[in-house]
């Protein structure tokens, strides 16, 4: 079986660790019953080492209960940039491997409920984890909209990026996020009332700024360029903008690519749509 799983980009600003959206950068995985393990790797991520050790090869193993698979892997998706890359991949290696439930297994190995939905379901979403399990809503999303993603080339792991959090915060930096994310998903569905403003968060992104100081003037960069919303890509580096159709995008990109070089920082801007379709299966 193949499947295709599309990148993400999660928090978007105050939505921390339950927003995502589905971005138009993919992972193909393939898998058929071989007589012993072999795994190939394309693309970005293919410097890992390919055995029984990496991502793709736990999950089918769990997935089939057997380790006698051919494993091919295709990958778009930078690795440790805030774009989801463990959670698609997941998602994908699980589908193909005839999991019942690809959401659940992703979910289970990668940790964040929302990439993992995102990159499930496809377009705009909300994760929640109650009692009787996760949940995930599909939101409003205005089809205008367009992104553009700085992708440095530095690289941040997730767990780092969340070792320097409050472990608590106050009242008033809990209703400034909750206040911006209203903002946010009104903007998201009818780009018209989207304000700069409600990319704004206190919960991650100052936080982070220590692992990734040139952050806050990329950021400025983007919106002074035409950007509606800019905020981090999940955990980061990669920085997203949130963009009124294919022109706005497209000047945001050439003034993302100026801004980079700016500040002195390797990396590439690129213009992405929505992915609105989600996990793909091919027999």
């Amino acid at each position: 079986m193949r499947a295709r799983a599309p990148a993400s980009s999660a928090n978007l600003g105050p939505g921390f660790d339950v927003l995502a959206l589905a971005l138009s950068l993919y992972v193909e995985v393939e898998i058929v019953p071989a007589a012993r393990f072999s795994l190939t790797s394309e693309g970005e991520g293919s410097a890992i080492e390919c055995d029984e050790g990496h991502l793709a090869a736990q999950v089918a193993f769990a997935v089939c209960g057997h380790d006698r698979l051919e494993i091919k892997i295709r990958s778009e998706i930078p690795l440790r940039r805030g774009l989801g890359s463990s959670a698609a991949l997941a998602a994908a290696v699980a589908a193909a491997a005839g999991a019942a439930d690809p959401f659940k297994v992703a979910a289970s190995f990668e940790g964040h409920l929302e990439n993992a939905a995102a990159s499930v379901s496809g377009g705009l979403i909300s994760a929640a984890l109650l009692d009787a399990g996760p949940v995930v809503c599909r939101l409003p999303l205005d089809p205008e909209l367009c992104f553009v993603v700085l992708v440095p080339e530095r690289e941040l792991a997730t767990s780092e990026a969340r070792s320097v959090l409050n472990a608590e915060v106050s009242r008033a930096d809990a209703v400034f996020n909750l206040s911006r994310m209203a903002l946010l998903l009104a903007g998201l569905a009818d780009r018209r009332v989207l304000v700069a403003d409600a990319g704004d968060d206190r919960l991650h992104q100052s936080a982070r700024v220590s692992l990734f100081p040139e952050a806050p003037e990329l950021l400025a960069r983007l919106v002074k360029a035409g950007a509606l919303v800019s905020c981090w890509s999940g955990a980061g580096p990669s920085l997203l903008a949130i963009c009124d159709g294919a022109l706005g995008a497209q000047r945001v990109r050439e003034a993302g690519e100026v801004a980079l070089e700016a500040v002195d920082l390797p990396g590439r801007a690129l213009v992405l749509a929505p992915d609105l379709n989600g996990l793909v299966l091919e027999p």
